[in-house]
């Protein structure tokens, strides 16, 4: 069932896909200190884990997804993923501890990595080079305006409903992207190019993607990429309601910073083919390694008034924000680019081998919260001059 879908109506269903995982992770953080008071949780620094093992779960996931897709073709993989990501959902909000609450988020990554990972693939086999870049530019245009909006409803339903709602309205979203796939999207992948099923599929995947530099080196600076992301999102909530004071207008300035940021993905789509997928990724990563650290510094020495923190901070979100929408899509299509014969498997080991070994970077971030955003953002800076410098090594052209 299905048909190919207009290049309009494709960035849609793939934003929408893509924004699955943006959804569960953003509507959640509005939520952190009901949750630890409900489940009885001390120490709100914990809760801070909802957003790591769900992200684990994902990258793990991929591994499974990825390989699946090669086989039965991409549409079953994702309506399958979503299917357990919906049963996880409802797992998740009958939970009575944190420690349920983490696995029961674990879950629900492993099946929002379809739709992930899949989708990327999909993208993958219609598209490719710089055009491939600029449909995933479109499409984080979309998706970042999920995070915009994301934790202002989840806010809304858990003070009307409670935080258990919000894994409810999962399971709504998830089915409506999952219907709008089934009935639209035709498959991509045609018959004569499955393979079959064979998990050292992995390990000959693995194989391909380190006879490409350009698929290794992308693959590991993309680990760093994810931290900045992972790593404010984790303390974003602290940040803001503990040390900005800004109580529940959170949601709103979190949706400001979203918002606003998905400009970049616009921008991306015109420089690409312009400057190329290179030059961007690297320069982007250069601003935000130089900014944090200048912003960073000037808080912790005192020369930022205590009236100046929250523009300054706010300022400095929306910029690292903006600047990794150009990082994250071209260093994926650059990635992808040289495997394009093993899409699927390639899409799956790079996103998992790149967003679990973020979580290696994001957990002790977040641990490191002394009641400033200090941490974070010179956290986030130290991240991001490690991509760059490393992004140096990694060839503007395929191999």
């Amino acid at each position: 069932m299905g048909k190919k879908l207009s290049l309009l109506e494709f960035i849609i269903l793939m934003a929408l896909m893509f924004s699955l995982i943006a959804y569960a992770t953003d509507a959640m953080l509005p939520a952190f200190e009901r949750i630890a008071l409900d489940l009885k949780t001390q120490n709100v620094s914990r809760v801070q884990l909802i957003i790591a093992f769900f992200v684990l779960g994902t990258g793990i996931g991929q591994l499974i997804a990825g390989p699946l897709s090669d086989t039965l073709g991409r549409k079953p993989v994702i309506l399958g993923g979503i299917l357990f990501f919906i049963l996880a959902s409802i797992w998740a909000s009958a939970t009575s501890s944190l420690e349920m609450l983490l696995l029961a988020r674990f879950v629900q990554g492993l099946g929002i990595s379809a739709p992930r990972t899949v989708g990327m693939a999909m993208v993958r086999d219609l598209y490719t080079g710089r055009e491939m870049a600029r449909v995933l530019s479109l499409t984080m245009m979309l998706f970042v305006l999920v995070p915009g909006v994301a934790p202002l409803f989840g806010q809304y339903l858990m003070n009307i409903f409670g935080w258990r709602s919000i894994f409810l309205s999962c399971v709504g979203l998830g089915g409506v992207v999952s219907l709008w796939l089934w009935l639209r999207q035709e498959e991509t992948l045609r018959m004569e190019k499955r393979k079959p099923i064979r998990w050292k599929v992995l390990v000959d995947g693995w194989v391909e993607i380190r006879k490409s530099r350009r698929a290794m080196m992308s693959m590991f600076i993309l680990g760093f990429a994810y931290s900045l992301i992972f790593a404010y999102l984790s303390s974003a909530q602290q940040v803001f309601v503990d040390w900005l004071d800004v109580g529940e207008d959170f949601p709103l300035y979190f949706g400001i910073i979203a918002v606003l940021s998905g400009l970049a993905g616009v921008l991306n789509a015109v420089l690409v083919v312009r400057l190329g997928m290179w030059l961007l990724s690297t320069f982007g990563m250069l601003i935000i390694c130089v900014l944090s650290f200048v912003t960073g510094g000037a808080i912790w020495s005192g020369w930022i008034e205590s009236t100046l923190l929250l523009p300054v901070f706010v300022a400095w979100s929306i910029m690292m924000f903006f600047v990794s929408g150009l990082v994250f899509t071209n260093l994926n299509a650059m990635a992808l680019e040289p495997m394009g014969h093993i899409a699927g498997t390639a899409s799956a080991l790079i996103g998992a081998i790149s967003t679990t070994g973020s979580i290696v970077l994001v957990i002790p971030i977040g641990q490191l919260y002394d009641g400033t955003g200090v941490p974070l953002i010179l956290g986030i800076g130290l991240c991001a001059g490690t991509g760059f410098l490393l992004n140096q090594f990694n060839p503007r052209k395929l191999d």
